[in-house]
C-alpha cells in the first residue's frame, strides 16, 4: 500500500494568509512551485500517493488565516494521509540571517526524524546553511494534524543569497525534500 503524503504549499496568492516577500520574490510562488515538483517526484514512485494543498497557483484557501490554515489540516485529516509537509520560505529583519530550518511538533518523534532527513538533504544539495530541527507545538499545522508532520522553511526569503536559490532552483529544493522522504523510509541509502 502506497505512504500516502500530503504536501501544502505555505501561504495563499493573495487576500488571507499571503507570505513572506523579499529580493523580489513572494513565498506563496516559491512554496507552490516547490510543492509541485515534489508532487511530480512522488506521483512517479509506487511507493508513494501525494496530493497538493493548492492544484493551482492563484486558487486561496480559506476567507482568515486560521480558516486557511484549517483548511490544508482539514484536506490532510480527511484524505488519511499519513504524512503531512508544509512548505515555506523564511523571512527576517535582518537580511545577514540565513539557512534551513525545520520544526515539528515534539522532537525525538517520526516527524522529527522525517524533519532530520529532509533538513540534512537540503543542506547537503542546496548548501544553505544548517539551522536544525526544532520544536514548535504552537504551529496550527503541526498540533491539528492526525498523522507526523513537518513545517520545512527551506531559505530565508530575506537574504539575497539564499533568495537566489529559491529563485534560480525551486527543483533542487524539492529534490532534496524528495530524497530526504526516501531516506526516512530507508528507500535510498
Amino acid at each position: 500500500m502506497a505512504i500516502k503524503i500530503f504536501i501544502d504549499q505555505g501561504h495563499n496568492p493573495k487576500d488571507v494568509n499571503t507570505g513572506a516577500e523579499g529580493n523580489g520574490l513572494y513565498e506563496q510562488d516559491i512554496t507552490y512551485q516547490v510543492g509541485n515538483y515534489l508532487f511530480d517526484l512522488l506521483d512517479q514512485n509506487p511507493n508513494f500517493e501525494a496530493k497538493l494543498s493548492r492544484t493551482e497557483p492563484d486558487q486561496v484557501l480559506g476567507t482568515s488565516n486560521t480558516s486557511s490554515l484549517r483548511s490544508r489540516v482539514d484536506s490532510a485529516n480527511n484524505w488519511g494521509a499519513d504524512y503531512f509537509i508544509s512548505i515555506h520560505t523564511n523571512a527576517s529583519v535582518n537580511p545577514n540571517i540565513k539557512g534551513t530550518e525545520v520544526y515539528v511538533y515534539r522532537l525525538g518523534t517520526s516527524a522529527y526524524y522525517l524533519g532530520k532527513n529532509i533538513l540534512n538533504a537540503i543542506v547537503n544539495r542546496m548548501e544553505t546553511e544548517n539551522r536544525g530541527v526544532k520544536a514548535n507545538p504552537s504551529l496550527y499545522v503541526l498540533r491539528r494534524t492526525k498523522m507526523p508532520a513537518v513545517l520545512v522553511e527551506l531559505a530565508f526569503i530575506s537574504n539575497y543569497e539564499d533568495a537566489m536559490k529559491l529563485r534560480d532552483d525551486p527543483y533542487g529544493f524539492a529534490y532534496a525534500i524528495y530524497r530526504g522522504i526516501l531516506r526516512y523510509f530507508g528507500l535510498i541509502i
